[in-house]
């Protein structure tokens, strides 16, 4: 247990065993970390606490209940994705640290509060067109119409989806999706995006959770037709945008992006994929938007990025119930000690 928790927080934090033992002013050894990390030797305490100081960790995190380990699949990742494997395995350990954190506030309270994820009965692609049914039964199933989803974060953490957003600086990563423990659906995406585009890697992560793909069809294209799809349905792009057009607007892709939070550029993917403009009319806007430099912002204001509080929620109502002390509601959520203190009695 408490090896695995050592591995697991030194990955988070993109460190070697040498980085590790190096932060911890080599008061253990390199070979001394790799026994512990392999349940070979346990270390002291007086270890114990500098680990913990080093890793930015509570002691408790070393003996957390065997109920909240998680353990990644497969990955799903884009083609595109430019990080190496151990930048991906800091990426994963951190995202593993939020679910575990989450789970635990969870474990809190009733089982029956939570709701448990369920892809759609029909959910084969052979061909790209079945995305669209696919979408439309993703939405049926999360109890969603044709409007526009007001903060899809939100949406896909109460249909028991969990949402980790990564916070490093790398570029290169925009997201992948996963089952936890065989069972629980993970989607995790780069933070600081504009809302569009993140909306669009949660929608298109989304795709990969649910769609059952044919050999035949590249998994890529369709989950970024799925993206599209979710985000806005046929009938409301036809709606929007009326079944055949001879141009668009600027104007209009800019005030549909705000409406519907998804970007410009999608917009015009999403008119193609449905008939309602040509192939060259769609090469030509995207022309027009690598001469603006439009990614990954687009002309015009941004779409604010989306915020889940779902955690500090829970965290706030523990507290408040006390079920858990406040220090330890603090470090789950992340939420300031006094802040949580004060908005949980208020």
């Amino acid at each position: 247990m408490i090896g695995l928790r050592i591995q697991q927080a030194r990955k988070a934090r993109g460190w070697s065993l040498d980085g590790l033992a190096e932060q911890v002013h080599r008061i253990v050894t390199r070979q001394a970390l790799h026994k512990y990390e392999k349940n070979q030797a346990v270390p002291g305490s007086d270890v114990l606490l500098a680990l913990a100081g080093a890793l930015g960790v509570s002691l408790d995190f070393f003996f957390r209940e065997a109920a909240t380990q998680v353990t990644l699949g497969q990955l799903a990742c884009r083609k595109r994705t430019r990080v190496g494997a151990r930048q991906l395995g800091t990426i994963c350990a951190q995202a593993k640290e939020q679910i575990e954190r989450r789970m635990e506030l969870e474990s809190l309270f009733t089982p029956e509060r939570f709701a448990h994820f369920h892809k759609p009965t029909h959910n084969r692609v052979a061909r790209l067109e079945d995305v669209e049914a696919v979408a439309k039964a993703t939405r049926r199933a999360l109890n969603i119409g044709e409007d526009a989803i007001e903060n899809l974060s939100e949406l896909l953490e109460d249909a028991g989806v969990k949402v980790v957003t990564w916070t490093g600086a790398e570029e290169g990563f925009d997201g992948f999706a996963c089952w936890a423990n065989e069972r629980i659906p993970v989607v995790v995406v780069k933070s600081g995006r504009p809302g569009d585009r993140q909306r669009s890697n949660l929608a298109h992560e989304l795709g990969h959770l649910v769609m059952d793909v044919a050999p035949s069809v590249d998994p890529e294209k369709a989950a970024r037709r799925f993206s599209g799809a979710f985000l806005v349905p046929d009938e409301t792009a036809r709606r929007e945008l009326s079944p055949h057009r001879q141009r668009l607007t600027l104007q209009e892709l800019e005030q549909l992006k705000h409406k519907y939070g998804m970007s410009m550029q999608q917009w015009v993917y999403r008119a193609k994929d449905l008939g309602i403009i040509t192939d060259s009319q769609a090469k030509w806007w995207f022309t027009f938007f690598r001469c603006q430099q439009a990614y990954p912002l687009e002309p015009g204001d941004q779409v604010r990025e989306e915020k889940s509080e779902g955690l500090q929620r829970l965290a706030i109502q523990a507290v408040a119930e006390k079920l858990i002390a406040p220090t330890r509601g603090a470090e789950l959520s992340g939420l300031d000690v006094d802040e949580l203190r004060k908005v949980s009695t208020g």
